[in-house]
């Protein structure tokens, strides 16, 4: 039901919004300072919610509060937690929040609406009620020094009641011109000319997530150094990559 891995990221590499930056640099402060904050009653934020389009950060985001706090992150599994039996799955939540108690680290429910979607929707059974509120349950509980990180790319179908029970719930938005500059020009710092408009691959790239503007400027490297024209990367073949990368987008 758990993946461990040890994330050596560091949040400088996520490249987004001053707000955003800003808010995860609380994060990480009152977590270096919770004694401090102990000593007037006050605990650290420690629940949080992420949501937003799908490449947008979430998960990078889990990688490296877990790098900069030197923690293991571990990642909620799924497809090993929801099962169709009756009971089963609340009773491997409690295992979960029962490790979350006794070993710190950085716990990441992805694709969070799998169990927190809203009582009350069409599709609802008894089951995901159930397990809905068991989560809240285990949620407000839990006292422990580790983080609970949740994700979702639909935040329209999570319960309310959820909301009151996380510390901090942040935004994730597809990138805006400068952040897809800002994006274009950290991952084309080697190969980075004269002639290339990063303005033109900015609007180019509209509606386009930051790990989809990654990878049209890895695919486009690739065509260079492939190629033999280490020295030739161009607007045209960036533009091409974007394109091809936009196409897969729209699919």
């Amino acid at each position: 039901m758990l993946s461990v891995s040890y994330p050596k990221n560091q949040l400088s590499e996520l490249i987004a919004s001053e707000n955003r930056t800003n808010r995860l640099q609380r994060i990480l402060l009152e977590q270096r300072q919770k004694s401090k904050l102990a000593d007037h009653g006050l605990q650290p934020r420690r629940k949080i919610l992420l949501f937003g389009p799908p490449s947008t950060g979430k998960t990078f985001t889990a990688s490296a509060l877990a790098g900069e706090l030197h923690l293991p992150l571990y990642t909620i599994l799924l497809d090993g937690l929801i099962t169709k039996y009756m009971g089963e799955t609340a009773a491997k939540l409690r295992i979960i929040f029962d490790n979350i108690d006794k070993v710190k680290g950085i716990y990441f429910f992805d694709e969070f609406d799998a169990i927190g979607a809203h009582r009350h929707s069409q599709n609802d059974v008894g089951e995901i009620r159930r397990v809905l509120n068991s989560f809240l349950q285990f949620l407000e509980q839990s006292n422990s020094s580790g983080i609970i990180l949740a994700a979702t790319n639909n935040l329209d179908l999570l319960d309310k009641a959820l909301f009151r029970r996380f510390d901090d719930v942040i935004e994730y938005n597809l990138p805006d011109e400068k952040l897809a500059i800002d994006t274009f020009k950290n991952n084309l710092t080697i190969y980075s000319r004269k002639n290339i408009d990063y303005s033109i691959l900015a609007e180019a790239s509209k509606g386009l997530s930051f790990a989809e503007i990654c990878k049209a400027c890895e695919n486009a490297i690739k065509h260079v150094i492939l190629n033999e024209e280490s020295n030739k990367l161009s607007m045209d073949i960036l533009l091409t990559s974007i394109k091809e990368q936009m196409a897969s987008h729209t699919r």
